[in-house]
């Protein structure tokens, strides 16, 4: 298929078209967060690559202040690792015999899981893997899953975690946009068989051309492909030794996954990350979570999302508490397990939680083990954090906000806080990172005054992949990250994420970005025009509301309509509610006022 044209760059380049392995976080904008001032390296790109202004990363007991005087006092723990390998090697040492993953029949403790890793990173560099080579994870939770990601930064390769709602032409544009050379994927998952829908959009056209092999987790294994099993038993006595090598040269700043996000362009960014700054921002996670060895959190999260890799694998190899994949939200099936497995700690978007207590079965299950939980991506009322704590026995619920773009945390909650402030607030900023909220001319707003959202530390990701423009929009010269979200920030620090600058929604803590589902609906033959907007919902947060002009030959029927769409893409971005209209709404520059659509889908909807 084709990608986006990317600047031309002359430095050493790895499979995944980003600077070399000792070159990655040099990327494509100078330095990353958390290293001193200098200028970028000189390069050929199309577009001027500007300087970040950060302090020197340090990771001793440090007090940062923001301007309203309030603080976080944080010991960084040195015992920590900032690198994959290194931890998984920490917890094996650490906590050797208690089950790090728990999924269905198969249980294996954390030296388990070393070993486990150390096999997979093997059999990587024995089928060819080179530092920095773009490895594709179609797959749900499980915990091939994780084996698999742990290996891959073991082998010095890169994550790249495909959504699994995801159809075919989506998956290839991620994978051929990262130049993946092996993929992991499954066959089954949800009545879909993701190898059939890549080979269905290759016959459309959407090629990946990177790809050399394809690895089946679980299922059938399809002519062409090599089931887990198999590809883990080829691995050779050079290859372990190989991967001992790269693993024991692995850095905090090494490029380690790349996630991709839509935008308001409509074409998914790669976002590049680096493993120390998860790991650190997520060690201080667990710290608010109270979290410990013997712990045992369910992961509904999905792995492929910074909620799932980040802020629950992580924390959990950190801790030594057990991960409990879990692949499809059901609440009956959630409050079984959590009753039979114990869980402790549960992280996810609120209508996880609102479902929960809503449950009119809920007292027949014993959740009484529960005892930390964390949301965001979207808004929670704070009578759903007082029921999380009455009715589900929670001691600890707070909120946090973050995004890909940094590595998934960036504000959170203290565990003593209240209900009220839980539930109006994302929390105030992490150890090391600083906030600004500012106006449209880029001056700082007082408190209680809205204003766009600004990050900066060692949260903020090194750019986008072979995207130096997109990069210098979003991050500019003084190494400040522009979220796009509009926020209030409080006296004490907190802020509330009130509005978006950008054109995007959440459905069930997934955004979906409006550009990219029109630009798809635009291709059905009986559309002439589309504009999609996000309408409110109860247990959503937000679904899709498409605007259709039909085209003169005929006007399309909305269950049609919707089944086309749900073939065409994840089914989180296809819109719920079809309206066919004469005309969209233009203002004299010809751009479509959406401002008027949410009022005309107000009245249509009764709200």
């Amino acid at each position: 298929m084709s990608s986006p044209p990317a600047s031309v760059d002359t430095r050493p380049t790895n499979a995944l078209g980003a600077p070399s392995r000792a070159a990655a976080t040099a990327a494509f904008i100078g330095p990353p967060p958390g290293t001193e001032r200098r200028s970028s390296p000189s390069s050929t790109s199309t577009s001027a690559s500007p300087q970040h202004t950060i302090t020197k990363q340090v990771w001793p007991l440090r007090l940062v202040s923001d301007r309203f005087g309030t603080a976080r006092l944080s010991a960084v723990d040195s015992t920590i690792p900032d690198n994959y390998p290194a931890l998984v090697e920490r917890a094996a040492a650490a906590f050797g015999d208690t089950e790090a993953i728990r999924d269905g029949d198969m249980s294996m403790t954390f030296a388990e899981l070393a070993q486990r890793t150390s096999a997979c990173a093997a059999a990587l560099v024995a089928n060819g893997l080179k530092p920095g080579d773009a490895v594709g994870l179609w797959a749900p939770n499980a915990w091939e899953w994780v084996i698999a990601a742990m290996g891959t930064l073991r082998a010095g390769g890169v994550i790249v975690p495909v959504n699994t709602r995801f159809r075919g032409r989506e998956a290839a544009y991620v994978l051929d946009r990262a130049r993946a050379k092996l993929l992991f994927t499954v066959v089954g998952f949800l009545g879909y068989d993701y190898v059939r829908d890549l080979e269905a959009a290759a016959a459309e056209g959407h090629t990946i051309d990177s790809l050399e092999r394809t690895v089946i987790l679980r299922g059938d294994t399809p002519p062409g492909t090599t089931s887990f099993e198999d590809f883990v038993t080829a691995a050779t006595t050079e290859g372990h030794e190989e991967a001992a090598r790269r693993a024991a040269a692995a850095t905090g700043d090494d490029l380690g996954l790349v996630m991709f996000t839509s935008g308001t362009t409509g074409l998914p960014k790669g976002v590049m990350i680096r493993p120390g700054a998860i790991i650190r921002g997520f060690s201080q996670y667990a710290d608010e979570l109270s979290m410990r060895s013997g712990d045992r959190m369910l992961v509904i999260n999905p792995f492929f999302h910074a909620f799932g890799f980040c802020g629950s694998i992580t924390p959990c190899i950190v801790r030594g508490a057990t991960i409990l994949p879990h692949p499809v939200f059901e609440v009956e099936a959630v409050l079984e397990r959590i009753q039979s497995e114990r869980v402790t700690v549960l992280p996810g978007p609120p209508a996880i939680f609102q479902s929960m207590v809503n449950f009119a079965g809920l007292d027949r299950y014993d959740i009484s083990t529960l005892r930390s939980a964390i949301t965001g991506a979207a808004a929670i009322p704070v009578e759903t954090v007082v029921a999380m704590r009455e009715r589900l026995g929670f001691e600890t619920v707070i909120t946090a906000f973050g995004m890909t773009e940094t590595h998934g945390l960036a504000t959170i909650c203290s565990a003593g806080d209240p209900p009220e402030l839980v539930a109006s607030t994302s929390g105030k900023a992490l150890a090391g990172i600083e906030l600004r909220v500012v106006d449209d001319d880029g001056r700082d707003v007082p408190a209680g005054e809205p204003g766009e959202l600004l990050v900066r530390g060692y949260c903020v990701t090194t750019g986008y992949l072979d995207d130096p423009e997109q990069t210098a929009k979003t991050i500019d010269a003084d190494g400040w990250l522009h979220t796009g979200d509009i926020c209030v920030m409080n006296e004490l620090g907190y802020i509330d994420i009130t509005d978006r600058k950008k054109d995007m929604y959440i459905n069930g803590g997934f955004n979906v970005y409006p550009a990219e589902v029109e630009n798809v609906m635009s291709e059905h033959p009986q559309i002439g025009q589309v504009a999609v907007i996000g309408v409110p919902d109860e247990r959503l947060g937000e679904v899709g509301a498409a605007f259709v002009v039909p085209s003169p030959a005929s006007a399309p029927e909305a269950d049609a309509l919707r089944a086309w769409c749900r073939e065409q893409m994840a089914n989180y971005k296809v819109p719920r509610y079809f309206w066919n209209v004469e005309a969209l709404p233009l203002n004299p520059s010809n751009k479509v006022l959406k401002t008027d659509l949410r009022e005309l889908a107000a009245e249509r909807l009764g709200a």
